[in-house]
């Protein structure tokens, strides 16, 4: 089932939901028309402000608890505040957010908080180590959390390569493997890493890694991690082809096997999800453009997803009118 969109008076994207305290609550981008001028590199979305949002059920209205963080706050932040996610441990919610520094670099930054809507209190620096964008922070059955990071073009991926800066960023071949998203174990405080960052590689059917000129199925951005019966669901936008892929694996580090698509193209460039649990089912949280008719004014809408008997997913359609 398709669902409506969660509100109509403020363009929000990029969805990340939790259930804390027995409530649905989403952490979106928050879209605004700034009047800066569409390109590749995504300069149109210009989010300045988080708006969070709680759901007391998945029928009930979507309630903007108000702004939780604001980049004003963000001692080190220059412009661009992009996708955000959540954690909760330990009495404390966690705010990872990506934005550009002052020199325009994408780092990942945490703030805190000791209620899920905020306002969260920035820390003073960005992540050691940390760069790009889109993070999701996934709570495994053992209390360990792992952050999943990374997105070409404008989230500035193809800039390294090793975890180190390049120069000047550039992409692969189309015959060579693929950029791959983030994964790196959390810090037991929650606001550093503890290892390295590594690749998490998705193979295909034979498998052999994806390659970068795999548009259908490669890696873009937008990295969601679920667990389902004991198997690790890797979620993630193919970007420039519009869809909502998963691949599954055995351990949060991989390596994942792409099986399909989740979500068909939806009206707008892309879109970006989280997938989540609520009362027994599973949810969907996506965007588009149906409302506005235009790329940097998106708004979040959600469906139910169904996982088959031999765990896969059923893909899911939105028809427009």
């Amino acid at each position: 089932m398709i669902r409506k969109h969660l509100t109509k008076d403020i363009y929000i994207a990029d969805a990340a939901v939790h259930v804390f305290n027995g409530k649905l609550y989403i952490y979106p981008s928050h879209d605004e028309d700034t009047g800066v001028p569409e390109d590749d590199l995504g300069s149109h979305f210009d989010m300045r402000d988080y708006h969070i949002f709680s759901m007391e059920d998945i029928d009930t209205e979507a309630v903007d608890e108000g702004v939780g963080l604001h980049i004003k706050d963000i001692p080190w932040a220059g412009r661009q505040l992009w996708d955000s996610d959540a954690a909760y441990k330990d009495g404390k919610y966690y705010l990872y957010f990506p934005v550009k520094d002052k020199t325009d670099i994408f780092r990942i930054g945490v703030a805190i908080s000791d209620k899920p809507e905020g306002p969260f209190v920035p820390q003073p620096a960005p992540m050691i180590g940390s760069y790009s964008i889109d993070p999701c922070v996934f709570k495994d059955d053992d209390g360990s959390h792992y952050m999943y990071f990374g997105g070409i073009w404008g989230g500035q991926l193809q800039w390294y390569r090793n975890n180190k800066a390049l120069q000047c960023g550039v992409l692969p071949e189309d015959h060579e493997e693929a950029l791959c998203a983030k994964v790196a174990r959390l810090r037991n405080d929650m606001l550093e890493f503890d290892e390295t960052p590594r690749d998490l590689v998705i193979l295909d059917e034979n498998g052999q890694a994806l390659l970068q000129g795999d548009n259908e199925r490669r890696f873009f951005e937008a990295s969601w991690m679920h667990k389902y019966k004991g198997k690790y669901y890797f979620t993630y936008s193919t970007g420039d082809t519009h869809k909502i892929c998963y691949a599954t694996g055995n351990k949060p580090y991989g390596p994942f096997t792409y099986q399909g698509v989740v979500l068909n193209p939806v009206s707008g460039w892309t879109t970006h999800h989280s997938v989540v649990e609520f009362k027994g089912k599973w949810y969907i949280f996506f965007h588009d453009v149906e409302i506005s008719g235009v790329t940097p004014l998106r708004s979040i809408r959600y469906a139910d997803l169904t996982h088959r008997e031999d765990g896969s997913i059923e893909t899911i359609t939105v028809d427009y009118p």
